[in-house]
């Protein structure tokens, strides 16, 4: 750094940049570090080091926002560039990155009368989250003052007698349209694939699902819970006024990028009023390639033998947010080139894809699974996807098309591979049908990966390994690694997630298996015979990799039988 450069630094004002972050900006080399620079990271380590205050990563999930913003007013915060980050009854955590400023402390802790914790945080994120956090709360109690927000409690279950006097929530207040428009950018921001809008006696709670987990983000009053809930219906084009019964809908928006993204919602009728669940479809996640999934070597293989046929069914199978359809895009952008017609039916269109011609299902004109199949029969497809087997309607249809010579691909909610089987048979599929028809089942579920800048080696303990793999003969690395926590993973150890996968290929041996009372356990017998690897197994090499936890594995996968 230069001589100008020093004086620029000294000479910077509060009101433009920060000197930490002007040095940041610099990219110096960092003498302590061969090879690395002097990023924020290490500059407030330095920091520190000289003043004994704690450096802290601001991760909002992790912060009390309603709580956070009554310690101080907005004005106060930014005179001062202070944020509260942590409240209890004896303490308040102060966040800032000008450790000598000490102006404000005293007369801080005189009014809220109870001792400050100081610590250092990225200037930068001291700016955007007291904007953030100060204009939600804001826009909470604006709801809650501005009288557009019933005063009663809402209809539940204790209080049944007021349902008819209740008066409806403005959704269209300001403050109500701030409120939505936060969540659903937060929301983006953290990679979040769902939102629960959840009612409680007190106050509903907002949580998103990261990477699997559920953390809780909000506290809502329960009167701007219910006007927040109205005006995500009203976005949805669902019955506002209704509220007894279940109800779907859905809405397109923009994330913060600029890429499209679909959002189905879904409402139930609960002891303390409405439950919103909002499912995030980013085109970037649905984009991914079979790499990117974690599906790879022998299950790859398989899986494009039995995608490559030029006729029957293939179905992937795994609960709620098992990846299913984004293992399906994946496959049909594969399958679609300029020489086949390739056709979806779906609920709803999760993802408008060019290269397909999809048709979404609609009830309220008699539109489900089966009409739209009986419909694209007549399309002349060489390829179909149903978006979901789950009457024997639809099952008869996807027989039928496979039957005259279409590839169909489609789900179905069950635990594993061999247990698909069973339930197309249950719906009432004949066996003899599903024995001609089924080309193979892909059975899988996500599991979240391991941070990279953090995770640790350990020993392997041999009793969780023969948990895991049990009763297979899996050999048992002589190390693994273990989730720690760092500011890149907000402290859960992880980063994103992949697939594991259990592949049953529809040979002629799992073909003698398929009767009108099929045993279930003979199936798997006879798919594990023939190389079939269990989801577990699947798991234990990603675990062998370094990729997860045995922990993590046996979280999401059903033990082997079950």
């Amino acid at each position: 750094m230069t001589a100008a450069d020093l004086r620029r630094v000294a000479q910077l004002s509060c009101g433009a940049i920060h000197p930490l972050v002007f040095v940041a900006e610099q990219k110096l080399p960092d003498a302590s570090r061969p090879g690395a620079t002097l990023d924020m990271q290490a500059l407030l380590a330095w920091l520190s080091a000289r003043t004994g205050q704690d450096v802290v990563e601001i991760d909002p999930l992790k912060i009390n926002v309603a709580a956070v913003s009554e310690v101080m007013s907005k004005a106060f915060a930014e005179r001062h560039r202070i944020l509260a980050v942590a409240v209890d009854d004896q303490e308040v955590v102060i966040a800032s990155a000008e450790p000598y400023q000490l102006a404000w402390q005293s007369n801080l802790e005189h009014v809220i009368r109870k001792r400050i914790r100081r610590v250092l945080a990225d200037p930068r994120d001291l700016m955007r989250f007291t904007g953030e956090f100060y204009t939600m709360a804001g826009s909470v109690r604006g709801a809650r003052a501005s009288g557009s927000v019933s005063s009663r409690q809402p209809a539940n279950l204790e209080q049944m007698l007021q349902l008819g006097s209740k008066g409806e929530p403005d959704a269209n207040d300001q403050h109500i349209v701030s409120i939505v428009d936060w969540l659903l950018q937060y929301a983006f921001e953290q990679r979040a694939s769902d939102i629960h809008i959840e009612p409680r006696r007190e106050a509903g709670k907002v949580r998103f699902r990261i990477d699997g987990v559920l953390n809780t983000v909000y506290e809502l009053p329960d009167q701007v819970c219910a006007a927040v809930t109205s005006r995500i219906k009203i976005l949805g084009r669902m019955d506002v006024a209704e509220k007894r019964r279940p109800q779907d809908g859905r809405l397109k928006t923009r994330s913060p990028g600029g890429s499209e993204v679909e959002l189905r919602l879904s409402t139930l009728p609960t002891a303390f009023g409405e439950k919103l669940v909002m499912r995030i479809f980013d085109p970037e996640v649905l984009n991914k390639s079979f790499e990117d999934l974690g599906l790879a070597d022998e299950d790859l293989a398989r899986w494009n033998a039995m995608t490559g046929r030029s006729n029957g069914i293939v179905l992937v199978t795994g609960p709620t947010g098992s990846g299913k359809t984004t293992t399906l895009y994946s496959t049909l952008r594969q399958l679609a080139t300029p020489a086949v017609n390739v056709s979806t039916i779906e609920d709803p269109i999760e993802m408008v894809e060019d290269l397909f011609n999809q048709m979404q299902v609609n009830t309220s004109i008699d539109l489900d699974f089966s009409t739209g199949v009986r419909t694209l029969m007549r399309q002349d497809p060489d390829i179909i996807m149903i978006g979901e087997i789950r009457d024997l309607e639809t099952a008869q249809m996807a027989v039928q098309a496979a039957l005259t010579g279409h590839l169909v691909l489609s789900t179905l909610h069950t635990n594993d591979s061999p247990s698909s089987v069973s339930r197309l048979l249950e719906l009432g599929a004949p066996a003899y049908l599903v024995k001609a028809t089924l080309r193979g089942i892909m059975s899988q579920r996500l599991v979240r990966i391991l941070c990279d800048d953090c995770k640790r080696p350990i020993a392997t303990d041999a009793d969780g390994w023969q948990e895991l793999v049990q009763p297979f003969d899996v050999p048992m690395p002589e190390q693994i690694f273990e989730a720690v926590g760092c500011r890149v993973c907000r402290d859960t150890g992880y980063v994103g997630r992949r697939g594991i996968y259990e592949v049953l290929v529809n040979s002629p041996a799992v073909q003698e298996e398929i009767v009108s009372d099929i045993s279930t356990s003979r199936l798997r017998g006879v798919a594990l015979a023939e190389g079939m690897q269990p989801l577990r197994v699947s798991g234990a090499q990603r675990v062998s990799r370094g990729e997860t936890t045995v922990e993590e594995v046996l979280r999401v996968a059903p033990a082997i039988g079950d």
